[in-house]
């Protein structure tokens, strides 16, 4: 039965991460698309385990990874997911959050470890 990442010491996430970098490059490289993309998701997850979801504030901004384009609100956190939602990237914040979202979903969950720089605190 396999371990759940919670239940690793930071140094085994280290070395999971390693080794799911490494195979992530391989499958890259003989053009599995499908297998690359299920390790870059795992070394995601793996990456969240390794950080303090207390460093993530709730009403703050926070830059995605590997989207430019928008920036991520976070509502809450819970665990290592941060609850919130996507804002548009085009410099005008409004006053009310309702209309800062770019769908009408309800809050997505985000790995910490997809959120970058701190960009800003709404509340």
């Amino acid at each position: 039965m396999e371990r759940r990442y919670s239940e690793y010491t930071y140094e085994e996430l280290r070395r999971e991460v390693g080794e799911l970098t490494e195979k992530a490059r391989k499958a890259e490289q003989f053009g599995m698309v499908n297998e690359y993309a299920v390790h870059q998701r795992k070394i995601t997850m793996a990456q969240a385990y390794m950080l303090n979801p207390k460093d993530f504030k709730k009403g703050e901004t926070y830059e995605i990874e590997g989207d430019p384009s928008h920036t991520f609100y976070i509502v809450y956190i819970n665990g290592v997911f941060a609850w919130g939602f996507r804002k548009d990237q085009h410099g005008n914040y409004v006053e009310k959050k309702e209309e800062e979202r770019i769908t009408g979903e309800p809050e997505e969950a985000l790995p910490i470890s997809m959120l970058g720089a701190r960009v800003g605190t709404d509340e």
